[in-house]
């Protein structure tokens, strides 16, 4: 069972259509993908929808979109829509991935090797 209590129940494309108020994509400026972490910055509330409250309980460690979208249960493309009314009350934070260390150009790498071979 999900976190907010149901699970999605793929012949019900109506409690997803509620859950989203019947929107879908996010606005230009929020740019969610599969990998960037979400981080709560607020308690869930009482009288806040049940999956946004269920978004802030789960994310007080960084999870990515994908994530969040596995536990809950949902599609990603509910999550994103849930996200960035989180992101735009200020209750959550996106960060983007650590991104991968950049290796040194190979032709450097083998001059410090030739180099080193000459002492």
């Amino acid at each position: 069972m999900s976190p907010t209590g149901q699970e999605w129940d793929e012949g019900n494309p109506e409690r997803l259509y509620v859950i989203t108020r019947g929107r879908s994509g996010l606005s230009e400026r929020t740019v969610l993908d599969l990998v960037t972490l979400i981080v709560s910055r607020a308690e869930p509330q009482p009288t806040m929808q049940p999956e946004h409250a269920a978004i802030l309980r789960i994310c007080h460690s960084p999870l990515s979109v994908a994530e969040i979208s596995a536990y809950l249960g949902l599609p990603m493309s509910v999550v994103t829509v849930l996200l960035a009314d989180l992101l735009s009350d200020g209750r959550v934070e996106a960060r983007a991935p650590v991104p991968q260390a950049l290796l040194p150009d190979r032709a450097l790498i083998e001059a410090v090797m030739h180099g080193l071979q000459k002492l």
